[in-house]
């Protein structure tokens, strides 16, 4: 298996946010600027990739019985890495992604690889596919974060852009602002697909 074949299918072919539609909960969340969809977005991809090569290399000796409850317990101890690293060298970020950080322990997208991938692939397979998804759930909750924050506030990773007389609309940094963002962003990548597929359909039928 190609390892940018798996990076690329993380980032966009089966992006966690925009195509699988998972980990929903820090995605609404914490996207209330670009500072923190990133924070969240690198942690997420440190954990996965970690505990991706953790249950690779640890597959064959997990019995399948307990095979559940042993990778929690793998995805929790890079957790806890992760959260102590945040809380000592970046403690605002730490502070303001709040209880997200520990909850990454239930994501969805590191359970679902976890299950999916790591524990049928070598280790460097594992790696790829953690980082790839990592970074697609990274990009995903940048811009998810950029729009709410240059619309809601006026400012992109905490420098102002927009003028003071431009309008400011709160709602886009209030929870039904990301519910908006993500409908329209994920309605904007959906019609760029299908017209990407109905071109490319064109061209074969031309040929």
């Amino acid at each position: 298996m190609n390892p940018i074949k798996i990076l690329k299918n993380g980032i966009l072919d089966e992006n966690p946010t925009f195509v699988l539609v998972i980990g929903m909960c820090p995605t609404l969340a914490v996207t209330t600027s670009a500072i923190n969809g990133i924070g969240m977005g690198l942690s997420t991809m440190v954990v996965l990739a970690c505990s991706n090569i953790a249950i690779s290399l640890l597959r064959n000796f997990i019995p399948e019985t307990v095979r559940i409850p042993a990778f929690v317990v793998i995805i929790a101890s890079f957790v806890t890495i992760v959260q102590f690293l945040l809380q000592a060298y970046l403690p605002a970020l730490n502070a303001a992604l709040g209880i997200f950080i520990p909850l990454i322990v239930v994501n969805c997208i590191i359970l679902a690889r976890a299950e999916a991938f790591a524990s049928k692939n070598n280790p460097i397979m594992s790696a790829c596919d953690g980082i790839g998804m990592g970074l697609g759930f990274t990009a995903a909750l940048f811009i998810i974060g950029c729009v709410r924050e240059l619309l809601g506030a006026g400012t992109l990773l905490g420098l102002t852009v927009l003028p003071e007389f431009f309008p400011r609309t709160i709602i886009m940094i209030l929870p039904p602002g990301a519910f908006i963002t993500l409908g329209f962003l994920m309605a904007g990548l959906n019609a760029i697909k299908s017209r990407t597929r109905l071109n490319r359909s064109r061209i074969k039928e031309a040929q």
